[in-house]
C-alpha cells in the first residue's frame, strides 16, 4: 500500500504520512486511481448541488472543490507550459518554466480549463457528471503516466524529471490502462471513445513539448493532464446528447 499512499500525497493535499520517502516507480501506476477517487469527490459534489442550486453553480463549486483538494497542481502546470510556449528558443522557454510567476498565456489557459470543465459539468445529468469527473480525472492522470513511460529525455532536472527516469515502459502502461479501467467501470463503452481521444490529444502535447523543451517535464505532464481532462469531458458531453450510461 505504500504506492498507493504516495500517490495519494503527491497528487492531493489529503494528510498522508508514509514514515519514509515512496518508491517512485511504484507510485506512479497508482496515480490513475487516485485520479478517479478525485473524479469521485468532484462528481459527487456537483450531483448533489445540482439537487439545490443550479446546475452551472453546482459544476463550478465542484471544480473549486477539486482544486483545493489538489492544490491546482496540474493547473499550475498548464499555466507554466502556456507561459513557456511564448519563449522563442527551448533554452529560454525552459527558464520561463522555471519561473513561478504566471503571464497573460498562462492564465488565460488555466481559466479555459476551469471554464470548460464547469460548462461540461454543468451540461451533464446529476449521474453523467459523476461518470464523466470519475472518468476524466482517471483518464487524466493516465495519460500523463502514459507520457512519463515514452519520454525518455528530460531536458532538465526537477521533480517530472525524477518521474520520468524512474518509470518503465511497463509500468507506463499499466497506469494508462488502470485509468482506462476506473472509465470503462464509471461510463462503459463510451470510455474506449474518451480514452483514443484523450491519448491523441497527450500524443500532440508530447510531440509539442519535444519540438518547445526538448522534452517532457513536470509542467508539460500537468499541463497533459488538464487537456486531456478538458477533452475527456468534452466526449462525454457529446456521447449524453445521444446516448445513455450503461448503468442508468
Amino acid at each position: 500500500m505504500q504506492g498507493l499512499l504516495g500517490a495519494v500525497q503527491f497528487l492531493t493535499r489529503f494528510p498522508v504520512h508514509t514514515g519514509e520517502a515512496p518508491d517512485l516507480a511504484r507510485t506512479v501506476p497508482w496515480f490513475p486511481l487516485v485520479g478517479a477517487l478525485v473524479g469521485a469527490v468532484v462528481g459527487g459534489v456537483a450531483a448533489g448541488m445540482m439537487e439545490l442550486v443550479p446546475a452551472t453553480v453546482a459544476a463550478g463549486l465542484a471544480v473549486v472543490v477539486g482544486m483545493m483538494l489538489t492544490g491546482a497542481f496540474h493547473e499550475d502546470g498548464l499555466a507554466d507550459t502556456a507561459d513557456a510556449l511564448g519563449g522563442c528558443s527551448p533554452a529560454e522557454r525552459r527558464q520561463i518554466l522555471r519561473d513561478a510567476r504566471h503571464g497573460s498565456y498562462g492564465v488565460a489557459a488555466m481559466c479555459s480549463s476551469i471554464v470548460l470543465r464547469i460548462l461540461c459539468l454543468a451540461a451533464l445529468g446529476t449521474a453523467t457528471a459523476f461518470a464523466g469527473a470519475v472518468a476524466s480525472h482517471a483518464l487524466g492522470r493516465g495519460c500523463a503516466v502514459g507520457a512519463m513511460g515514452v519520454a525518455h529525455r528530460p531536458p532538465a532536472e526537477g521533480l517530472g524529471a525524477d518521474y520520468t527516469k524512474a518509470v518503465s515502459l511497463g509500468r507506463a502502461l499499466l497506469g494508462l490502462l488502470v485509468g482506462l479501467a476506473m472509465a470503462l467501470l464509471a461510463m462503459g463503452s463510451w470510455a474506449i471513445a474518451a480514452a483514443a481521444i484523450g491519448v491523441t490529444a497527450a500524443a500532440v502535447g508530447i510531440a509539442l513539448a519535444y519540438r518547445a523543451f526538448g522534452g517532457v517535464t513536470g509542467d508539460v505532464l500537468g499541463a497533459i493532464e488538464q487537456v486531456t481532462e478538458v477533452v475527456v469531458l468534452v466526449t462525454v458531453v457529446a456521447f449524453a446528447g445521444h446516448h445513455h450510461l450503461w448503468w442508468r
